[in-house]
C-alpha cells in the first residue's frame, strides 16, 4: 500500500466572508497526505524555504506521513494568498510568492521508487514527466492540473496523458482541455489520450467518474459550515486514492466507494480554513459521514404502478 506524492507545500493566505487566515498550512500535497493517511502510509516529495515552520508538520508524521522527501532549502516557502467571494465558488488571487518551489526539481528517493500508487499533484507538467522517469512503473498513476498548464504547457500535458491512469480536473478544465462543452464527451476526448478514467471535480456540486464502462456520480455533501474551499480538491483526491490503495481493488463498485470516501474528505477540508479539520479528524467521523453520503443518495427502485 505504499503511496508516493509529488506536489507542492505552501503557505496560504486566505479571506473568505466568514474569516481570515494568515500563512496557515498549504499546497497539494499537504491537503492530498493529510487526507491519503487515514488509509494507507503515505511519501511526500516536495520543497519548501527556510521560513517553513516545518514542525507544524508533525500531525502527518504522527499518520504515518514519510517527510523525509520533504527538501528544506534557503530561499522563500511558496505563498499564495487569495480572497473568495461570497458564494465560494470564485476566488481573486492576490498574490503568489514561488520562491523556492520556483526552482523545485523532484528528486524521488532509491527508497519508494517502486510505490505502487503515484499521485502528481498540480505542478508543471514537464516535471510530473519526469518523476515518472524516477520511478518504476506503478499500479496507478493519478494527476491533476489546471488551466495554466492547459493553455501553457498543452503539448506537455498531452504527453504526459498518455502515461496517466486518471486524470482529475474540474468541469471548467475538463472543457478547456477538450474543446468540449458537455462533460461526457470531454471526459471521453480525455480518455481517447491515455486516461482511463477521468475524475471531473465539480465543488460544492460533487463529482464525477468516468470509467469505459463506468459513470458515477456523487452530490456535494450539505453543510451549515463551509469556511475554505481552498484544499478541499487535493483532499478529495487523497481519499480518493487513499482508499483504493488501501482496498486495492479496482472493480466498479470499489471505484464508487473510492469518489464516497474522497468526496467526504474533501467536505471535511472545507468546514475550518487551511489543514486544520483534517488535522484533528478520526476515522470514526468519516466513516459516519461515508454512511451519511449513503443515506443522502440510496433509494429503492420505483415500483411500476401500472
Amino acid at each position: 500500500m505504499s503511496l508516493l506524492v509529488v506536489g507542492s507545500v505552501a503557505l496560504d493566505t486566505i479571506e473568505t466572508p466568514f474569516g481570515r487566515a494568515e500563512d496557515t498550512l498549504g499546497g497539494s500535497a499537504t491537503f492530498f497526505s493529510a487526507a491519503a493517511s487515514f488509509f494507507c502510509k503515505v511519501h511526500l516529495v516536495g520543497v519548501v524555504g527556510h521560513d517553513f515552520p516545518v514542525a507544524d508538520l508533525s500531525f502527518l508524521e504522527a499518520r504515518h506521513v514519510d517527510l523525509s522527501g520533504l527538501e528544506q532549502r534557503p530561499g522563500e516557502s511558496f505563498r499564495w494568498s487569495g480572497v473568495y467571494n461570497f458564494d465560494l465558488n470564485s476566488r481573486e488571487t492576490l498574490e503568489t510568492r514561488l520562491g523556492v518551489f520556483a526552482e523545485f526539481r523532484p528528486k524521488i528517493p532509491d527508497s519508494v521508487r517502486d510505490a505502487r500508487w503515484l499521485f502528481l499533484g498540480n505542478i508543471d507538467p514537464v516535471l510530473q514527466l519526469d518523476v515518472l522517469r524516477q520511478v518504476n512503473r506503478p499500479e496507478l498513476v493519478v494527476c491533476d492540473t489546471m488551466n495554466y498548464w492547459i493553455e501553457s504547457k498543452r503539448d506537455d500535458l498531452l504527453r504526459l496523458l498518455e502515461r496517466v491512469d486518471v486524470l482529475m480536473v474540474n468541469d471548467s478544465e475538463a472543457r478547456e482541455l477538450s474543446g468540449e462543452y458537455n462533460l461526457l464527451k470531454a471526459a471521453r476526448w480525455i480518455q481517447a489520450r491515455g486516461p482511463g478514467m477521468v475524475v471531473v471535480k465539480k465543488g460544492e456540486h460533487g463529482a464525477m467518474l468516468f470509467t469505459g464502462e463506468l459513470i458515477f456520480y456523487a452530490p456535494g455533501f450539505p453543510l451549515e459550515e463551509v469556511f475554505d474551499p481552498t484544499g478541499a480538491g487535493d483532499a478529495f483526491a487523497g481519499g480518493f486514492v487513499g482508499y483504493l490503495a488501501r482496498t486495492e481493488s479496482m472493480t466498479p463498485d470499489n471505484l464508487r466507494r473510492a469518489v464516497v470516501t474522497g468526496s467526504a474528505l474533501g467536505s471535511f477540508a472545507v468546514e475550518r480554513f487551511g489543514v486544520e479539520r483534517l488535522r484533528e479528524l478520526t476515522r470514526a467521523e468519516i466513516y459516519d459521514r461515508v454512511t451519511r453520503f449513503r443515506e443522502l443518495t440510496a433509494f429503492e427502485q420505483l415500483v411500476e404502478t401500472g
